[in-house]
């Protein structure tokens, strides 16, 4: 959200046959307002229990703080501290679940503590449960981490089989990470996850939802979602066929306005959901989200030191921060500082310099500077409004409010009854299938129909059957090999889609293909996969969600080229229109990443 737009005509090419879907026939039982991970999984939810649901995002799917996220699956250790016990039980609990039905992109994660003290932050720790205030920052030492640890136990008892944390002192501490900061006293290790490819997960519980939707009867199916459609406004000029609120909705590709109706809004905007309240006519003043920024980093030196372990402590300001590998990457964050809603969500350079404090702190023999950035990105958290709590204590839980758009004026209803609206307050990644739980219930009791399914067990997407040891995943590529699919491709496409991938190589089996010139990691056929299949609607949406080429600083000049004279093949694009999304990649890459990549356009 909020990355520059350009112009173009997109009709008739594959992916805007879902926009056309919701033009066709205007009206759903429910319509969800945002395509982050709790929208996506409130729709797959909602299409499962055989609700006619409908979703737009202004953007791309997974393109606000979804994307943006720290790329954890974890129960919140430090919730503690805010007296948040419901929300660590549902995090461990949930967290167990995806480690089980998204085994594709959600992985184990050791975690390591290092720590400096023994008994301090005793004194101020009741002062910051109490008042939510960080005061003058004081370290935890390792009385009040191994009290919380204890507790993270309990809480991950059930459901799981995540090891219980474990204590090193100094000695053993350092004879396995022996770059760690030599005056540590103590070193906690337990267990949490990483979400790799959150942006692919967020696809995979989308199309999940797509497809529960077929064989409805209905045109276009129960359950349409499109990416670059935003909500302008209510709409007070549509007739309505029934009691349902219009909302006036842009197709951002094509420029095409048209109206829709439903009986239930759902907004799950994030960080946005005051502003898209606004623009429906109730204005309402729910949110106060934060901004957390990231760097990825190509350092050798740095991944050998994190041990394939991610590295979680206190910096000296209080803030909880973290450092770990991700491939042959090292991710570094995060900040938590007030967000300005109309200013862009970027790195700025005093956060950089902070990250490299931080890194510091915890390996002070290990330089980072600038040349080894290759990415960054930043997103605003969607947090309740919090005055002044310190950004840091304000509850991740989430909230759903209720509100009626009257039968009249900024809302079109008809037979007496009221538009209702349900707006998400918080939310994080790891709860989002209980979020969405909640969420569908309450929407399901407003439609008044029963929950029919159940996701708690139900694999998401590529998930399904797949290979639960190196050894299993090993046969699955060599089952799965072919004359210009050898291990390393047949493996990445495993990476990239889970067992979906089967899907994928039948279609590249299916007609004449190649790898791209700038990258092993595509070919031309899957590019047209992806564009047959996955609702891309820019240039950039391939390199960022659809594959972590941009994640890793492995954009070139030659691959935006590449990719966009395959991508103009498939959707239509002119000459003119492909050298514009080259360039429309280029201002994103710069201007939210950080990354400068020459091309050859003209």
């Amino acid at each position: 959200m909020g990355h520059p737009s350009i112009s173009g005509s997109a009709a008739g090419s594959p992916r805007r046959t879902s926009a056309s879907a919701l033009r066709e026939r205007p009206r759903a039982q429910v319509l969800i307002v945002g395509g982050g991970i709790n929208g996506v999984g409130t729709f797959r939810d909602l299409a499962l229990q055989g609700v006619d649901v409908a979703l737009v995002e202004r953007g791309d799917y997974c393109q606000g703080a979804s994307g943006a996220s720290s790329h954890m699956i974890h129960g919140g250790i430090r919730y503690l501290e805010n007296g948040e016990f419901r929300l660590v039980q549902e995090s461990v609990v949930e967290r167990n679940r995806l480690l089980k039905i998204a085994p594709h992109y959600v992985k184990p994660l050791q975690t390591t503590i290092p720590i400096f003290s023994t008994f301090s932050g005793i004194l101020s720790a009741p002062t910051r449960f109490l008042t939510h205030k960080q005061g003058k920052p004081t370290e935890r030492g390792a009385f009040l981490i191994k009290l919380g640890l204890s507790m993270y136990d309990f809480f991950s008892r059930d459901g799981g089989s995540v090891p219980r944390h474990q204590f090193r002192g100094r000695e053993k501490a350092l004879a396995e990470l022996p770059r760690l900061h030599p005056g540590i006293k103590y070193a906690a290790t337990y267990f949490d996850a990483s979400v790799h490819n959150p942006e692919r997960l967020t696809l995979d519980v989308l199309q999940d939802g797509e497809k529960a939707g077929i064989g409805s009867g209905l045109p276009g199916g129960s359950a349409r979602a499109s990416n670059y459609v935003s909500l302008l406004s209510t709409d007070p000029t549509a007739e309505s066929a029934g009691p349902a609120g219009a909302v006036l909705l842009r197709d951002e590709l094509t420029g095409e306005e048209f109206s829709f109706q439903a009986d239930v809004i759902v907004n799950t905007t994030g960080a946005w959901v005051d502003l898209t309240n606004k623009a429906m006519g109730a204005a309402s003043r729910f949110m106060g989200g934060t901004k957390g920024s990231h760097i990825v980093l190509d350092h050798p030196e740095l991944l050998a030191a994190c041990g394939g372990r991610e590295i979680f402590f206190e910096h000296t300001d209080g803030r909880i921060v973290l450092i770990y590998p991700m491939g042959d990457r090292v991710l570094v964050g995060t900040t938590d500082v007030d967000a300005d809603m109309a200013q862009d969500a970027v790195c700025t350079e005093a956060e950089v310099d902070y990250f490299f404090d931080l890194v510091g702190h915890v390996f002070p023999s290990i330089t980072v500077d600038r040349s080894h950035i290759v990415y960054s990105f930043a997103g605003v958290r969607p947090l309740p409004r919090h005055d002044d709590t310190q950004p840091g204590f304000v509850s991740r839980d989430y909230r759903i409010e209720r509100s009626e758009r009257p039968a009249s004026g900024a809302a079109v209803t008809q037979g007496g009854k009221d538009a209702v609206v349900l707006s998400l307050i918080g939310g994080k990644w790891t709860t989002f299938r209980a979020l969405a739980e909640h969420l569908s219930n309450d929407v399901l009791r407003e439609l008044g129909m029963e929950r029919k399914v159940s996701t708690a067990k139900l694999a998401i997407g590529g998930g399904s059957g797949f290979p639960n040891s190196e050894e299993r995943i090993q046969d699955w590529v060599k089952k799965h090999m072919a004359p210009g699919l050898d291990a390393d491709r047949v493996s990445g496409l495993l990476t990239r889609y889970g067992t979906r991938a089967e899907d994928v190589i039948a279609f590249l089996k299916a007609g004449e293909d190649r790898k791209l010139r700038s990258t092993n990691e595509l070919s031309v056929r899957e590019l047209e996969f992806m564009a047959a299949n996955e609702q891309i609607g820019h240039l950039v949406d391939v390199l960022i969600r659809r594959t972590s080429l941009a994640f890793r600083g492995l954009v070139t000049g030659e691959l935006l080229n590449e990719i966009a004279e395959v991508l103009s093949g498939q959707l239509g694009w002119d000459p003119a229109k492909r050298n514009a999304e080259i360039q429309h990649a280029q201002e994103v890459l710069l201007r939210f990443h950080g990354v400068t990549v020459h091309s050859l356009v003209a």
